[in-house]
Parts: C-alpha cells; structure tokens; sequence
C-alpha cells in the first residue's frame, strides 16, 4: 500500500496495531460485542434505578449517576468503532472521525476523574460534617458540580483538537488500536511546540487538578476514622472502598496509557499492550456499576424490587 508523504490532504487514519486475527476475529467481535452490551446493560440499569426511585436522589447516588452516565459515553466512543475494526480489513479511520474519538475518549477519561475527585468530597462532607451535610451539599450544588465537571472537560479538549486541525502531518499511521491526540501530533511536521506544552499542561488539569481534592478529603477521614468510634470507621470503610478501588483502578489503566504512548514498550508482548491500552475503557464501565451495584444496600433492595 502506498501511503501519502503528507497526510495534510489525506482523508484518512491507518492503525498500524491490530494483529492478523484470520478466522479469530469471528471470536474477538463476540467478545468485545459480549462486554459492549454488558457495560450498556449494567450502566443503563442503575441510570433508571436512580432515576426511577425518589430515596436514591441523594447526592451520592446523583454522583453515581453521573459516573454510570460518562461510562456509557467513553464505552460508546470506542466499542462500535473498535468492532468495525475487528471485522475489516483494511483498519483505516476518516480524519474528522479520528478527532472525534479523540475528544470522546480524552473527555471520559477527565469527566471520570473529576467525577471521583467530587465523590470524595461528598464522601469526607458526609463523613467529617455529618450536621451540615445536608446545607452544604444541596440539590444546587449537586447540580452545579455535575454540570461544571462535564463543561470543563468539554471545553478543555476542544482546545487540545483546535490545536491538532491546524498541524500539518507527514504521516497517516498511527502505532494503536483507537485514535490517540499524542501519536497523532507525533505524526506532524510543523511546529508542535505548542501542542506539546498545552498537552502537558492538560495532562496537569486532568490529573493533578482532581488528585488534590481527593488527597484533601481522604486525609481528613483518615484522621477521623483513628479519633472516632468504631462505628464511624466502619461507615467510612463501607462508603469509601468501592471509590477507591474505582479510583486506583482508573488510574493505573490511565497511567499505563500515557507511558506506553510516550515510551518505547516493544518489550512488551503484543497481546498484553493490546489489553492494556484498552482497560481503562473496558474494565472501569464493568466494574463500576458492579461494585457500587452490590456496595450499595438502597441500590440493591431497588433493584430486587423491580425484578420482583
């Protein structure tokens, strides 16, 4: 195949990290369709749950919607293009469509972050000051947060593609198995000074931005579980373990992420870059509505009681 030196008037994207599957891919697309429809199931299910039942409109369980919401958007952005994928061919994507799934994929990642960075909050307000829970976080704030998380995020990655339309590129592979903003601006020939400092500033806004409210509120339960009563322990144990099992497993798939596309890792076997560059938008949609699912006693006595 003969490629274009200068993909500036290209229309397309070729992905140079999908394997030879021959007659396996029949096997690979039940799977990846398998887990799709599993995430969507899952994900849909508590979103009508907490809808549905007037007791779940509490501010932990409208933070919940809102995670379960961004879980079904980064799973969308990525299953249907990936299971086309699967079963063609030629791996090639349309220009507009790459930066499509680009600021699809990058917003999850900053809206899922933001959205456990607000749940600590909730979560050390809960626990910390318990009386004025219910003045300090009202229906308004709630409101206010969840809408103020996904603005953010929209507006922060609509200047990273603003950036990426103006380059001019020299190249039309891109070494993964969905489009990446760092392999694409890799891919350039102008100027991408600017990029790359806006992109590490991004990866600042994304992670350390949220890290600090969630350092700030873990620390303050940490010195209230050891000062308080047994009972006060066993509440934040019960509350916070599945945040932070979500929260360190979203992390580890995101830092995976960002090193294997700006480090060499042909070490690595093939497969396993393969899994790994795709758990963070696999693993966390699955597991977070599964853990919070079982965890939370009003979300399965709900849940029995529409089945039943």
């Amino acid at each position: 195949m003969i490629l274009n030196s200068n993909i500036s008037t290209s229309s397309h994207f070729i992905f140079g990290a999908y394997l030879h599957l021959g007659n396996l891919r029949y096997l690979y697309f039940m799977i990846t369709g398998l887990l799709y429809v599993c995430i969507v199931t899952v994900n849909t299910s508590l979103i009508v749950i907490i809808c549905m039942n007037r007791s779940l409109h509490e501010p932990m369980y409208l933070f919940l919607c809102s995670l379960f919401v961004n879980e079904l958007y980064g799973s969308t952005g990525l299953f249907p293009f990936l299971l086309l994928q699967i079963l063609s061919d030629i791996h090639t994507v349309s220009v507009p469509f790459c930066f499509l799934q680009i600021f699809c994929v990058y917003t999850y990642g900053s809206i899922e972050f933001l959205n456990l960075a607000v749940m600590s909050y909730d979560r050390y307000l809960a626990i910390c000051h318990p009386l004025q829970y219910n003045t300090r976080m009202t229906s308004t704030h709630v409101a206010v947060f969840i809408f103020a998380i996904w603005l953010y995020s929209f507006v922060k990655f609509l200047i990273t593609l603003s950036l990426n339309i103006r380059l001019s590129l020299c190249g039309n592979i891109i070494n993964s198995l969905y489009c990446h903003n760092y392999l694409v601006v890799k891919l350039a020939c102008s100027d991408t000074e600017v990029n790359n400092i806006y992109g590490l500033f991004g990866i600042v806004l994304t992670v350390v931005v949220p890290l600090l409210p969630i350092l700030f509120s873990y620390i303050k339960i940490l010195r209230v579980c050891f000062s308080g009563s047994k009972q006060t322990r066993q509440k934040a144990v019960s509350t916070c373990t599945p945040h932070l099992v979500s929260l360190m497993n979203f992390s580890f798939g995101c830092c995976f992420e960002i090193l294997r596309s700006r480090f060499d890792m042909t070490g690595l076997p093939s497969v396993l870059q393969i899994i790994l560059s795709l758990y963070f938008l696999i693993i966390q949609p699955l597991l977070n509505p599964i853990m919070y699912g079982l965890q939370m006693s009003k979300i399965r006595q709900t849940y029995k009681h529409l089945l039943c």
